[in-house]
């Protein structure tokens, strides 16, 4: 059998660096991967761009990292439910690329297949188009919207086996399961972890061939 992808929160943030650009799923605060952001605060790494639907709220989640000071970029839909993010943005400390929802999730979907983006309507004759390309297909114009990676992704399941294989709990898949493709490491924190052969093959939702490292939740 392969080797256990189980390690400890300071192994797991190893190969997470200032710099960097860091997908974090959630929606406001639900599977949002708490344990993974704290340990990246607490190992005091600055200056990330971050992917991310919105900054949760102030004190939970992303909103931690935005507390801190610790984001330069942001990619997301909305930030108006964490007035610390809105006061950030405006004051300059955070650049802000805003990008509507779906299209947010085929970007990084585009990304984790290895497409070079998406064609859609969504944004045209408004300021999300300004600076994209227009492409007419069959007589209907598109915007040409590019994929999105991240270096990492913190990704949170319900339950996760030794080799990575994962579940999620309900409506905390939200942005875990696309996010979880499209990152050059993948680390997941699990509320629990079982032996290998203890999920049902038919329920795994993110294979382990996706995760790099998988954290206990404790």
């Amino acid at each position: 059998m392969a080797k256990s992808k189980v390690v400890s929160l300071e192994e797991a943030l190893e190969n997470v660096h200032d710099g960097q650009t860091v997908m974090i799923p959630g929606f406001v605060n639900v599977g949002v991967p708490e344990l993974l952001i704290k340990g990246l605060i607490d190992k005091g790494i600055t200056g990330i761009n971050v992917i991310s639907n919105n900054t949760s709220i102030k004190g939970r989640g992303i909103g931690l990292l935005v507390h801190d000071h610790l984001i330069k970029h942001l990619t997301c839909s909305h930030i108006g439910s964490n007035t610390e993010t809105v006061e950030q943005v405006v004051a300059g400390d955070i650049d802000v690329t805003f990008v509507p929802q779906g299209t947010l999730c085929e970007r990084v979907r585009a990304g984790g297949a290895g497409i070079g983006g998406v064609l859609t309507p969504t944004g045209l004759g408004t300021p999300i188009a300004d600076g994209k390309q227009i492409i007419n297909v069959d007589g209907k114009d598109y915007l040409l919207e590019t994929a999105l990676r991240g270096d990492v992704a913190f990704i949170h399941a319900w339950k996760a086996d030794k080799m990575g294989n994962v579940v999620y709990h309900r409506t905390a898949q939200n942005f875990n399961k696309i996010w979880a493709t499209a990152a050059d490491w993948v680390i997941v924190e699990a509320e629990e972890i079982v032996e290998v052969g203890e999920l049902d093959p038919d329920l795994i939702m993110t294979p382990g061939a996706l995760v790099d490292q998988v954290v206990l939740i404790k």
